[in-house]
């Protein structure tokens, strides 16, 4: 039996991580890196401000999934988002570098994107704000490609795009694959819990597909990126770009998951919903 390839995920404790974790342990040999223990693999407890403290986690590592990141107080906390999504992840590929890792996969976010929905005007934010009943209610929409650019809705989109390009640059210069996931909506409820979530919504199973495809392709699938977001009535982004290169055909939908819990948007509260959610009252 060939030796399972060793990955190392950044940002292991968290939901992603553990759902890595959880899904992907049996088929890659799976080391974490986090600030925080992680249960259930090999880690180094370590954080990624620090270049020299994490470079032992890197050493015999084929691929790195970088999940870490600042995601508190994401629309202006600018002096967690710098050190940490920014420098942290240059630290990340300079210790790839270093290291000899081969591949990258790169969390990035549909956030380097949604200032689309910035114009009022325009579907994509009524696609997020309105019930399907208001006369003003999109029936036919333009969708979204990643060559249309990014347009960051917040300093976290912003450092995304940042970690997007720099890993377009190191797989120029030093030769490390580097795959970046924009990755929609993946909650712990496993299902839409706010008005504005349905078009981006990503069902957990969808998303560590995904990751697998990534890690799994070809090495010299040196630089892509992809939207990660499940089969969405409202999605405004397209997903055909990782069909084409990774076969990846999403099996969910924030309808599917809003089914389980008998939700219907505008009215998102459900078994799973904590007690004092107000929910949609547009």
């Amino acid at each position: 039996m060939a030796d399972k390839k060793k990955v190392l995920v950044t940002g292991a404790s968290g939901l992603i991580g553990r759902l890595v974790i959880e899904h992907l342990g049996d088929k890659y040999e799976l080391s974490g890196l986090a600030r925080r223990p992680v249960e259930g693999i090999t880690s180094l407890q370590a954080d990624i401000t620090d270049a020299e403290a994490i470079k032992p986690a890197f050493e015999g590592v084929h691929t790195v999934l970088h999940l870490a990141a600042a995601t508190a107080g994401l629309t202006d906390a600018w002096e967690s988002t710098f050190p940490i999504t920014v420098e942290g992840t240059l630290n990340v590929y300079e210790a790839a570098r270093e290291a000899g890792v081969k591949r990258v996969v790169f969390m990035s976010s549909g956030n380097t994107q949604l200032g689309f929905m910035f114009d009022k005007s325009k579907p994509y934010w009524k696609l997020a704000n309105m019930r399907e009943d208001d006369p003003d209610f999109p029936t036919e929409w333009e969708m979204i490609t990643i060559e249309d650019g990014p347009y960051p809705n917040n300093p976290y989109a912003v450092a995304k795009s940042f970690g997007e390009n720099l890993g377009r640059l190191y797989s120029e210069l030093h030769d490390i694959s580097t795959l970046a996931i924009k990755l929609g909506g993946v909650l712990e409820e496993n299902r839409p819990h706010v008005r504005g979530i349905w078009p981006g919504f990503l069902d957990q199973m969808d998303a560590v597909d995904m990751i697998d495809r990534c890690i799994s392709a070809p090495d010299d699938l040196m630089y892509d990126a992809f939207n990660a977001i499940s089969n969405n009535k409202w999605r405004w982004r397209e997903i055909q770009h990782g069909a084409d290169v990774l076969g990846w055909v999403p099996k969910g939908s924030a309808e599917i998951a809003a089914a389980r819990d008998g939700i219907v948007p505008g009215h998102e509260a459900g078994p799973s919903t904590p007690p004092d959610y107000k929910g949609y009252h547009g």
